[in-house]
């Protein structure tokens, strides 16, 4: 510790005496005693501080040969990365910005939302990339971004963020695919993009994930590219959400409050799960009347469990085509909603718990007396 604190000493008195030429000696010499040597992290911000110093006035070429330095070690200092992620020069942000574990999630959504599109290409490639983060990439990004970003398994996507991607990839063959390869895709987001995809796609996807081939020949999609739901690929967000749900309901705190929250969150995986225990009714029955063309199966669902009109309208647009209903659309089904019966809509369920369903019939027939 001793010898530490001597050394930066005599480093500090270096640089307030030295030229340029010893300057630049001594910004080598402590960067490699930085990265070789074990420091706490107030040895590693006075090194930063020093560091930053006799960095202020070097060329280009030697502030990336810095920024690739301190890139890979695990002793570079909060501050000075943020500053060399954040340089003008796409060849001093680079290294940092790829590989930097040192660097903060603040940071990279700053450099993401303010810097040009190599700054983004970099951050893509990165063997983490958290959530916060790639929702700005989805958005902001060039093509080359948006497909690095989705083609990398260490990125972590919301559900809004796998949302631009889907929407992103339409006319994209390749950013398609990557996204149908992710497992981490939500259900109902899988199905939007197998409607919209090529044949090619598909085809592509069927060979390289032949776990989901059966789901992907079973979406079938109409001449709007509507959804005519079934399963997509089952995915780890979707075991995670059965388990998380399943201990609400055991513990009797599966509500419609929760219901709503799941919903507004577009949070189409614990929804569907809940809706299903609730009912009950088996989960395709539930994921396909979340996405049914015809809205009438949710809004059914919704009346059986006797939940109110703000329920009833979330799971609506948790269904609906890019989570989108025009207004007229929603005044019509709000009327629709009023006018179901509960206990008729409960007997409507009660049949589907009772047979299955016929094949390429509609999912619910609503008798004339399930309106008030």
């Amino acid at each position: 510790m001793a010898a530490h604190a001597s050394f930066l000493s005599d480093l500090e008195d270096a640089v307030s005496k030295g030229t340029a030429e010893s300057c630049l000696r001594a910004l080598w010499h402590a960067t490699d005693v930085l990265i070789a040597g074990t420091y706490s992290e107030e040895e590693i911000w006075t090194f930063g501080e020093i560091i930053s110093r006799l960095a202020r006035e070097i060329e280009t070429s030697a502030r990336a040969r810095l920024a690739g330095k301190l890139a890979v070690s695990r002793n570079a200092p909060f501050k000075l990365t943020r500053e060399l992620a954040s340089d003008d020069s796409i060849d001093v942000a680079w290294p940092v910005l790829s590989q930097s574990e040192r660097l903060d999630v603040e940071t990279l959504v700053s450099c993401a939302r303010t810097r040009s599109q190599q700054h983004l290409l970099a951050i893509s490639k990165r063997r983490s990339v958290p959530e916060a983060v790639t929702d700005v990439l989805v958005v902001r990004g060039s093509s080359d971004v948006v497909n690095a970003v989705a083609a990398n398994s260490g990125a972590s996507f919301s559900n809004l963020g796998f949302l631009h991607l889907v929407r992103r990839s339409e006319g994209d063959s390749i950013l398609a695919e990557s996204v149908g390869l992710r497992k981490d895709i939500p259900r109902q987001l899988f199905h939007q993009l197998i409607a919209k995809a090529s044949d090619e796609v598909r085809r592509k996807l069927e060979k390289e994930r032949p776990d989901i081939e059966p789901e992907i020949r079973s979406v079938v999609v109409d001449v709007t590219g509507a959804i005519h739901a079934r399963f997509g690929p089952a995915s780890k967000d979707y075991f995670t959400a059965k388990r998380t749900v399943a201990k609400l309901h055991d513990r009797g705190e599966l509500t419609e409050d929760k219901v709503f929250e799941f919903a507004h969150s577009l949070r189409f995986n614990e929804t569907a799960v809940a809706l299903s225990l609730l009912c009950p009714l088996p989960i395709d029955i539930v994921e396909r009347a979340l996405v049914e063309r015809d809205r009438e199966p949710a809004l059914i669902l919704a009346k059986a469990l006797d939940f109110s009109w703000p329920t009833a309208m979330a799971l609506l647009f948790l269904g609906a085509p890019n989570y989108r209903i025009t207004a007229g659309d929603l005044d019509r089904l709000k009327l629709d909603f009023l006018r179901l019966n509960v206990k008729t809509c409960q007997g409507v369920l009660a049949v589907y718990r009772s047979r299955k369903e016929a094949a390429g019939g509609p999912l619910f027939q609503r008798p004339a007396a399930a309106v008030v």
